[in-house]
């Protein structure tokens, strides 16, 4: 049985693993263990705080598989992406070269810094155990949050954005900060990976040209991963894009991977989800039904499991003895249910503002 749950100081070793095995390694679960146990503290202060508008707030959660007592992923949720210090980010603009003696017209890409996506929520730090990748557990890991979301609607942004890892050659390395970034630090990919993991991306932005970066001036190679995701993580990107979020024209500072958003309103979770009244029934009594997200309304206690989307005559969600258990809920009380399949993804580029 898989639950998602916030982290607790326990599941310190486990975080590490799992940050230890993130591919490619995340700048926002690094494999240090004081910083990692600083975002469990810093979590649980976030769930145990009455808030009325997003701010500093981090929310840590784990997947833990019951039967075998074992954390095998987590996953993030920053309030506003910017709130302690500006979130960077690189966003594609076009400018226009023009000279009418000449007869010139030239349209130029550019990447300028930009600091807009600070307003957002930001879904970050996913990391899972190999075992459970292309299953449903990591849909569970990854949507849950917005399970979360929906309940507590006036912690986070009406803006939530995903910041994918970019690109990376054969040897690891990423062609954009070779092509970019590694003029102003003179350190490999690898090296600033850890470095920014510790500290934070701020300090990049804070030596990297503040004037647009003209992209015919880039190499070849940095100019194809711009907006080019990390091949290991093109399904998660997928299932984003089903989701509701659409591909921005801003991507990282460090890799130029693509970032996506959406109004939180359009995502699938939020379209779809219900409240019902909980009705225990033996599992064997349960009828075939198509799996679904189902999570309680404890915030502290927040627990989301996958179960069956079967409700009685009466609009009552049958579950067996042992999710109404995992959940924390008798008969009676209501819990948020939201299918877990989703439908075909469709990547646009989304044209306006974030």
């Amino acid at each position: 049985m898989l639950v998602v749950r916030p982290a607790r100081p326990a599941d310190l070793p486990a975080l590490e693993r799992l940050a230890s095995g993130a591919t490619p390694r995340l700048t926002n679960l690094p494999a240090h263990r004081d910083r990692l146990e600083e975002r469990i503290t810093r979590s649980q202060r976030a769930f145990s705080r009455e808030v009325e508008f997003p701010g500093d707030e981090h929310y840590t959660f784990v997947l833990e598989d019951r039967e075998r007592d074992e954390v095998v992923g987590t996953a993030t949720i920053r309030a506003q992406a910017g709130a302690r210090e500006a979130y960077y980010t690189y966003r594609q603009e076009t400018l226009i070269h023009a000279s009418q003696q000449l007869n010139v017209r030239r349209e130029v890409q550019t990447l300028s810094l930009s600091h807009e996506v600070s307003e957002a929520t930001l879904l970050c730090a996913l990391s899972l155990n190999a075992r459970y990748k292309g299953t449903s557990a990591e849909s569970l890991l990854r949507r849950s949050r917005l399970m979360f979301i929906a309940q507590y609607p006036e912690r986070f942004s009406e803006i939530l954005a995903v910041a994918f890892p970019g690109y990376l050659d054969s040897e690891g390395e990423s062609p954009f900060w070779n092509s970019v970034g590694r003029h102003f630090f003179a350190r490999g990919y690898q090296e600033m990976n850890h470095i920014a993991g510790v500290r934070s991306k701020s300090f990049i932005a804070e030596v990297m040209p503040q004037f647009p970066l003209y992209l015919p001036l880039l190499t070849p190679q940095a100019r194809a991963a711009i907006g080019r995701e990390h091949p290991a993580h093109e399904r998660a990107l997928e299932e984003m894009l089903a989701e509701g979020f659409t591909r921005s024209r801003h991507v990282d500072i460090f890799d130029a991977g693509p970032v996506v958003k959406v109004e939180r309103e359009r995502l699938e979770t939020f379209r779809h989800a219900a409240w019902h009244p909980v009705r225990i029934r033996p599992a064997q009594s349960l009828p075939d039904a198509e799996p679904a997200m189902v999570a309680n309304q404890k915030l502290g206690d927040f627990r989301c499991v996958v179960a069956r989307y079967a409700l009685s005559p009466t609009g009552q969600l049958m579950l067996s003895p042992e999710h109404a258990e995992i959940l924390g809920v008798e008969e009676g009380r209501a819990v948020l249910a939201a299918p877990l399949a989703l439908p075909a993804a469709e990547d646009a580029l989304d044209e306006g503002e974030l």
